[in-house]
């Protein structure tokens, strides 16, 4: 009974002690405050784990993350490890041991320097990258910029990767905004590769003075203000004509020049299609009556037939548009042209490059060639090598071939 009453005392003196004590200390307020050393709440929880109270409940990198002094806490964790070892220091810092050892021999080697933040970045990385791919890359893209990195890679076979020239521009401030592109409901590259060769011809025009580029070099030297392309579907053969007009005219005599090439060199036109816009040099005048002179001469080939998509839907001619903007890329923002002759013969170049030597990574990162060859062994390869030519001038020449005596059914523009 005297016990009881004597622990009981003991007890009521010790919490009045307490209380006391709480009172008169403005910063114990938690049982995870460490006064002495400045620290509260999180930090103070591992510093009083340290000193000998209850062990952190706190992970140790997340500690190391919202600590404003790391250094001292590493040094805490040095002193704890000397004190009682390293594995009860990571059990009560809530890391690993080897995490402990790393901090307690760099204490060793350099002291309080030792314990402070290092870079992690490789001292000696395995692959640095070589000046001169460097230069190139950085050349490159000045010289072709709106070439991307995947592109440049592969055509010119650079030693670095994809995401390292990205970089190399990044940091020389070379990229430029990326072009917005419509949303696609269908990708249809997969339907149209089923297609046979030739199924398809997509004609289209494309007004070459609206290109910033292009636009003084036109006034200074005449060169032409609009282009006529043709385009394959399947394969993504392209051929080039060029006029300073958009014409009824013009288009015919490029559509009897294209299919002409088209037979004389094997292909098979029986139960394929053009297919064009309602532009008025497709199909005439809006009110006319009959078919137009571009559509007789298309239909006049056996088994070949003219259509025309619906108004606006700018997305049967995806193939062509794509050729558009590739042209506009990879030729008239790039190349300085100093008279008609100079630029018909890099369009030339142009043409015969994209068709021969151009990957299309739309279609297995094949050229159109390989896709023709492929396909139908049979077909001359001098299909891909029909040059471009000025309509306006050629137009002339069938005029005089006319006044001569020959026949010419072509209209005048």
């Amino acid at each position: 009974m005297e016990r009881s009453e004597g622990v009981a005392a003991k007890a009521e003196v010790g919490e009045m002690v307490e209380a006391k004590r709480m009172r008169s200390s403005p910063t114990a307020g938690s049982k995870y405050d460490w006064a002495p050393w400045g620290f509260s709440g999180t930090i103070g929880c591992v510093l009083t784990a340290a000193k000998g109270g209850p062990m952190s409940p706190y992970p140790y990198y997340d500690i190391m993350r919202k600590s404003k002094d790391p250094t001292y806490l590493r040094y805490r964790m040095v002193i704890s490890a000397q004190e009682r070892g390293v594995k009860p220091t990571a059990r009560l810092f809530g890391t690993t041991p080897k995490t402990v050892r790393k901090w307690v021999q760099r204490w060793k080697a350099q002291g309080w320097e030792g314990l402070q933040e290092h870079s992690r970045v490789p001292h000696h990385p395995a692959q640095r990258i070589p000046p001169e791919a460097r230069d190139q890359a950085l050349a490159l893209k000045r010289q072709l910029p709106a070439w991307g990195a995947a592109r440049i890679k592969r055509l010119f076979q650079l030693p670095i990767s994809d995401k390292t020239i990205r970089k190399l521009w990044r940091e020389a401030g070379l990229l430029r905004k990326k072009r917005h592109k419509p949303k696609t409901n269908q990708d249809l590259r997969a339907v149209k590769a089923t297609w046979r060769l030739f199924q398809q011809l997509d004609l289209d025009t494309k007004v070459l003075t609206d290109i910033p580029e292009l636009w003084p070099q036109i006034r200074q030297n005449g060169l032409p203000k609009v282009q006529y392309t043709a385009r394959e579907v399947v394969s993504g053969l392209q051929f080039l004509a060029y006029a300073q007009e958009c014409t009824l005219a013009y288009a015919t005599l490029f559509a009897q020049r294209l299919l002409t090439h088209l037979q004389q060199c094997g292909v098979s036109l029986q139960g394929c299609r053009v297919q064009t816009d309602n532009g008025s040099e497709f199909i005439g005048a809006w009110n006319a009556r009959h078919d137009s002179a571009f559509t007789r001469t298309v239909e006049a080939v056996p088994g070949l037939t003219h259509q025309t998509i619906p108004p606006g839907a700018h997305t049967w001619q995806a193939d062509l548009e794509t050729a558009h903007r590739l042209i506009e890329d990879e030729l008239y923002e790039v190349e300085t042209f100093t008279s008609r002759e100079d630029f018909l013969a890099k369009a030339a170049t142009y043409t015969l490059w994209f068709n021969v030597a151009r990957p299309n990574s739309s279609k297995g990162h094949k050229t159109p060639w390989e896709i023709i060859h492929d396909r139908d062994p049979t077909i001359l390869p001098e299909i891909v090598a029909l040059p471009p030519v000025f309509l306006d001038e050629l137009f002339i020449q069938r005029l005089d071939t006319k006044a001569k005596g020959e026949y010419d059914l072509v209209p005048h523009p």
